[in-house]
């Protein structure tokens, strides 16, 4: 059987991170894409080397098309083929949208929204060609919701759900998933500037009252990714814990 190549990008830590062990040890080539965290992209990528997988670190800015479209081609030319993409690099804002400047808004909407267009701009082509393909999106529960103090945030996670949704009706006849996560609370960096209080405050909310693991997230990438998850497209899965029902 022909091993299967996953591109993940924003996968240096995080959500990332646990994507691309998942995939690694379900027997997927990984390329694990990384902006400015080389160091921790590389230390992952020999990691899933030393585990008797097979990874390369490829270093993009997803904003970038350029960029974006130089990273789908090394991992072409290294593994002739793309089989799994997941578009999982994001940044966000947290404060008054009134405080917000309009570059801080075109940076969330650059990486978060543009990233993801150019990322599957650039590998489309590829899998169309082959007639099959996953990809795999990744939203927030504020992109289903909206979070005060996180307008940006929330408008440009909720553009990912409605393009992923598009997407899927478009390449569905080319053999081609596209579905989209949007975890709830988890315990990943973006999270860490939260203080205790809030996140005790998170976690009485959520109905099973704790903060959710990259891991809980990266399972559901990887059931989307799988054969088990060959008949869904265009779907959202929620793993949040209950926090938005």
């Amino acid at each position: 059987m022909t091993r299967r190549v996953a591109l993940v990008t924003g996968a240096s830590k995080g959500i990332g991170a646990a994507t691309a062990r998942i995939l690694a040890a379900e027997g997927c080539a990984v390329a694990v894409n990384y902006n400015r965290s080389k160091a921790e992209a590389e230390a992952l990528a020999a990691e899933i080397r030393d585990n008797g997988g097979t990874a390369i670190a490829v270093q993009a800015d997803v904003s970038d098309g350029a960029a974006a479209a130089k990273m789908v081609d090394n991992v072409l030319e290294k593994f002739c083929q793309l089989d799994i993409l997941v578009c999982n690099a994001g940044v966000t804002w947290q404060g008054l949208l009134h405080e917000m400047t309009a570059e801080e808004w075109r940076k969330v909407f650059a990486v978060d929204v543009d990233g993801v267009f150019h990322c599957c701009h650039a590998a489309l082509p590829h899998m169309i060609h082959r007639k099959t393909g996953r990809i795999i999106t990744v939203s927030s529960m504020w992109g289903v919701t909206g979070g005060a103090c996180e307008v940006a945030y929330s408008a440009a996670k909720a553009a990912v759900i409605g393009f992923s949704k598009a997407l899927a009706k478009e390449v569905g006849p080319s053999g081609i998933t596209v579905n989209c996560v949007a975890p709830g609370v988890i315990a990943t960096d973006m999270n860490s500037r939260l203080t205790e209080a809030d996140l005790a405050a998170l976690r009485e909310e959520t109905p099973l009252e704790r903060i959710g693991t990259p891991e809980e997230v990266a399972q559901s990438i990887a059931f989307l990714a799988s054969d088990a998850g060959s008949f869904y497209t265009g779907q959202v899965l929620q793993p949040n814990g209950g926090i938005v029902i």
